[in-house]
């Protein structure tokens, strides 16, 4: 082989490597013009198509981002990566009134435990151990109250959920920021799904058991996106520490799933019925129980939507619906206020206070959610409120509920003495005319009627009124019913003793049964001193069986009620034995003889 270059062997060599890298050259022209992908044209960075391929690959997921991390523009969008979500982790904010612990997946309430030694769950005891701590034994408290337990498969309380064709999750994982607590404090969540980014903030006064709760929901893709925007709150019940109410069974303390639609406030207890639907102008909603209250109201004024409500022996969930309509770019928002705490009318009353009112920005004309209408005493009103505002009175001097009420007794029995002194009267006129009406007895013992007809005309020609002995009764019956009420309804009393270990809460049954029973035996003390109107059968049934139906039914009720029923029943058997002595010292007075029978309108029958 020749190494001439121009040799012919080296010119066919080199004509074949140029016939080569001219075919190599047209060949990656042709594929670069004709076959390889092409990218997007100019201008179309940050168009619906880069979302939707990230929503798409992640649809499945719930709480992955699929809108552009933090610091990332729409434009780079469609040509970076997803960013993983943030890391999950519970965020714990302690106050004074309550301690609240936060978890990011969802950042909602994982416990809202309220502070102090009246915060408490009602506690229930056995008779063994009513006796045990009436003897000095110490039994330990129930639990710290939480109103904000979750509920296994539900959302947290404050959680939030999109329904619609771009659905966001209730567990959607959230980044946090914890703001200063100089001021209150704050915390903030983000978290991202589908064309969503949702931040929600809480910010606190320095003191109460208000906060304000902003959701802010901006629309990150190109084009308007609807739904609606659910807000969440729910409480997992333990029935250890939740009764019914029930005629034997004491006044209960269940609570209800609420929310306030219009001018109306709906509850729903477990067991009323299924799931309810309200719809309207939304004032707050929230759980609702018998001393504690959990809700949550626009901050703005009422809102249109609509609320379900769920209720089940162990859970009580509410949920309320807002629309949400919102331009590419553009920010919903919803201001929201809430107060976890007791239902207090004198705090619920200045709901928003004045601090939040700084805190969220409001103006003086602030709405307000009328949450004090939640302590609901029905058709007694007016009489609890008179009773109640007499209480705190006497418990502004005394400093003891138990001595309050002792002393509403007095009152109430001082107001009423005319009545019963014209009641006790009647009834000693009764008795002056005992041996006549069993001689009548006697006389038409076979004929009931002709019997009933003769006491009858005995009653009208002595001038007595043999119902004058139960106007009393009757007259204070609206007032056993109206403190009853009260003690059902009044955080002020809840969890309040009587004298140490005894009677440890007023507005629930005295575990040793102690004061029921003793109530019983001065009824029947009251009804042995009062003459009998009626034969022997009727008169041991009202003498005995009466007062032991009473006391069984009381057996379950508020101590607060049997003790003011029994000092009620004390100061009539101190009434009708000092009436007795002064009309004796009268008759002796006059000369003795047979007692002059006194009318029940109050003047003397000569």
């Amino acid at each position: 082989m020749t190494n001439d270059p121009l040799s012919p062997q080296s010119n066919d060599s080199q004509k074949r490597l140029l016939l080569a890298l001219a075919l190599s050259f047209a060949a990656t022209a042709a594929y670069t013009f004709f076959f390889a992908p092409k990218g997007p044209p100019p201008g179309a960075e940050g168009t619906d198509g880069g979302v939707e391929v990230a929503a798409t690959l992640d649809a499945g997921t719930p709480g992955m981002a699929a809108v552009p991390p933090p610091g990332m523009g729409a434009e780079d969008a469609g040509t970076h990566a997803e960013a993983p979500p943030p890391p999950a982790r519970t965020v714990d904010f302690a106050r004074p009134e309550v301690k609240y612990t936060f978890s990011s997946e969802g950042a909602g309430l994982t416990s809202a435990v309220l502070q102090g030694t009246k915060m408490r769950e009602q506690q229930s005891l056995t008779v063994k151990q009513g006796f045990e701590k009436l003897f000095g034994k110490d039994i330990p408290p129930p639990p710290q109250m939480n109103v904000a337990h979750p509920v296994a498969g539900q959302p947290l309380p404050l959680a939030v959920t999109i329904e619609g064709g771009a659905p966001l999750a209730a567990n959607t994982r959230y980044a946090v920021q914890e703001g200063p607590t100089d001021n209150g404090g704050s915390v903030a969540f983000t978290g991202r799904q589908g064309p969503w980014e949702v931040t929600k903030t809480l910010q606190w006064p320095r003191e109460g058991f208000e906060f304000s709760y902003t959701v802010q929901v901006r629309n990150t893709s190109a084009q308007a996106q609807s739904g609606e925007l659910k807000v969440h709150y729910s409480r997992a019940i333990d029935p250890e520490f939740e009764h019914a109410p029930s005629f034997f069974g004491g006044v209960g303390n269940l609570s209800r799933s609420a929310c306030w639609v219009e001018d109306k406030l709906h509850n729903l207890s477990p067991g009323d019925k299924p799931p309810e639907e309200t719809r309207g102008p939304i004032s707050f909603f929230g759980i609702n129980q018998q001393y504690f209250l959990s809700a949550l109201y626009p901050l703005d004024g009422a809102l249109n939507g609509h609320c379900t409500l769920t209720a089940t022996p162990t859970a009580r969930e509410v949920s309320a619906g807002f629309p949400l309509n919102v331009a590419p770019g553009q920010v919903a928002t919803f201001r929201f206020g809430g107060y976890l705490g007791p239902k207090d009318p004198d705090l619920l009353r200045l709901v928003p206070g004045q601090e939040l009112r700084s805190v969220a920005g409001l103006n003086t004309t602030a709405f307000h959610p009328a949450l004090e209408d939640t302590v609901d005493f029905g058709i007694w009103a007016v009489v609890c409120k008179i009773l109640l505002a007499v209480m705190k009175f006497f418990h502004g001097i005394v400093g003891n509920w138990g001595v309050a009420i002792i002393l509403l007794t007095v009152v109430v029995k001082l107001v009423l003495l005319p009545l019963t002194y014209r009641s006790m009267v009647s009834m000693e006129a009764v008795k002056v005319l005992q041996p006549k009406m069993d001689e009548i007895r006697k006389k038409f013992a076979d004929d009931k009627e002709r019997q009933n007809l003769e006491i009858m005309k005995l009653y009208q020609e002595a001038k007595v009124n043999p119902l004058g002995g139960c106007l009393p009764l009757l007259i204070q019956m609206p007032v056993w019913i109206a403190l009853f009420t009260s003690l059902r309804n009044s955080f002020e009393i809840y969890g309040e003793p009587f004298v140490g270990p005894i009677w440890r809460d007023l507005t629930y049954k005295d575990p040793t049964y102690l004061l029921p029973l003793a109530l019983g035996v001065s009824m029947i003390i009251t009804q042995k001193m009062q003459p009998q109107m009626m034969d022997a059968a009727q008169a041991r049934i009202m003498t005995w069986v009466m007062p032991i139906i009473f006391t069984f039914t009381l057996l379950q009720y508020p101590a607060g009620l049997s003790l003011y029923i029994f000092t009620n029943n004390v100061l009539s058997i101190g009434q009708q034995w000092g009436l007795r002595k002064w009309l004796d010292r009268k008759k002796n007075q006059t000369g003795g003889g047979t007692p002059a029978v006194v009318p029940a309108g109050g003047g003397k029958r000569k």
